[in-house]
C-alpha cells in the first residue's frame, strides 16, 4: 500500500531550465554575420589610404579625391580612373574606362535584388553599396535576414572606413609634397594590380579574361593614346564569353552524340527492321 501511494504521488518539480528553442535550419546567428561583415569592411577599407595617395599623385586635389570615394565608391573603377589620368589620358577616355569596369556592379544588383527584396525607398541607398565585397558577403548567407544584415553591415563599415582612409591618405600625401620623390607614385597601379591578382588564381573564364585583357592592353600601349589600352582590354570579356559559349555547345553536342552511340551499342536489335507480325 505504501508503495502504491509513493507511485501515485505527483512528480517533484524539475530544477533543470527548459532548453532554448533550436534556431531555424540553415540560419546563422546575427553575431557571426556581423563579425564576418565587419572583418571584410575593415580589411578592405584600410586600402583607401593607397587611393588617397594615388589621387594626389594624379594631380587631383584632396577634395576631388575624397569626392570620388564618396560618389563613385568602387575601388577598381576609382583606381582605373586616376591611373589613366596620371598617365595623361583624356578625361573622357578615363571616365569611360572606369564606367566599363563598374558595369559588373549592375549584374551584382540583379542577383542581390531577389535575395534582399528591399522596400522601394531603401533601394537607392542600397545601390550605392553594391560592390564586390557586399555582394560576396550577402550571397553566401543562407537566409534573407542574414543576407540583409551582411549586406548592410559590410556596406556601411566599408563605406565609412574607405572614405576616412581616403581623406587620411590624400592629406598625408599632400603634406609630403611631390609623391614621386618617395616612390608613392606607384601606389595606384600597385593596388590596382593587387585587386586584379585574385582573378589570376581563379580558373576558367576569370583567368582567361584577365590574361587576354593584359595581353591586349600591353599590345595597345605603343599604338594608341594613354587611357585607350584600358578600353581595348575590355574586348577580352565578349571574346572569352563567345569562346566559352561555343565550347559549351560543342561539348553538349559531343555528349549527345556519345549518348546516342552508347544507346545503339547497348541495344543492337533496336535499329533492325522488324519482320511481319512482330
Amino acid at each position: 500500500m505504501r508503495r502504491m501511494t509513493a507511485l501515485s504521488d505527483p512528480p517533484a518539480p524539475s530544477t533543470v531550465p527548459p532548453a532554448a528553442p533550436a534556431p531555424a535550419t540553415g540560419a546563422r546567428p546575427d553575431r557571426a554575420v556581423i563579425r564576418d561583415s565587419l572583418g571584410v569592411g575593415v580589411a578592405v577599407g584600410v586600402s583607401g589610404i593607397a587611393f588617397g595617395v594615388a589621387g594626389t599623385t594624379a594631380h587631383l586635389t584632396v577634395w576631388q579625391t575624397c569626392a570620388l570615394s564618396l560618389l563613385v565608391f568602387t575601388g577598381a573603377s576609382q583606381f582605373a580612373l586616376i591611373g589613366a589620368l596620371a598617365a595623361g589620358a583624356a578625361p573622357l577616355a578615363a571616365v569611360v574606362g572606369a564606367l566599363f569596369l563598374g558595369v559588373r556592379n549592375a549584374f551584382y544588383g540583379l542577383r542581390l535584388a531577389e535575395r534582399l527584396e528591399l522596400p522601394r525607398w531603401v533601394r537607392p541607398v542600397a545601390a550605392q553599396t553594391v560592390i564586390d565585397e557586399t555582394a560576396a558577403v550577402a550571397l553566401v548567407q543562407p537566409d534573407r535576414r542574414s543576407t540583409r544584415l551582411g549586406f548592410f553591415v559590410t556596406g556601411a563599415s566599408l563605406y565609412l572606413i574607405w572614405n576616412a582612409t581616403t581623406l587620411a591618405g590624400a592629406l598625408g600625401a599632400d603634406a609630403l609634397g611631390d609623391p614621386s620623390r618617395y616612390g608613392l607614385d606607384v601606389a595606384g597601379p600597385a593596388v590596382f594590380l593587387a585587386l586584379l591578382a585574385p582573378r589570376l588564381r581563379e580558373g576558367g573564364a576569370e583567368r582567361a579574361t584577365a590574361l587576354l585583357g593584359a595581353v591586349l592592353a600591353l599590345a595597345a600601349v605603343p599604338l594608341v593614346p594613354a587611357g585607350v589600352p584600358v578600353l581595348i582590354a575590355l574586348a577580352a570579356v565578349p571574346v572569352v564569353l563567345l569562346l566559352g559559349s561555343r565550347r559549351n555547345r560543342a561539348g553538349a553536342t559531343a555528349r549527345k552524340t556519345v549518348g546516342t552511340a552508347a544507346g545503339t551499342t547497348a541495344d543492337p536489335q533496336r535499329n533492325l527492321p522488324k519482320e511481319d507480325g512482330r
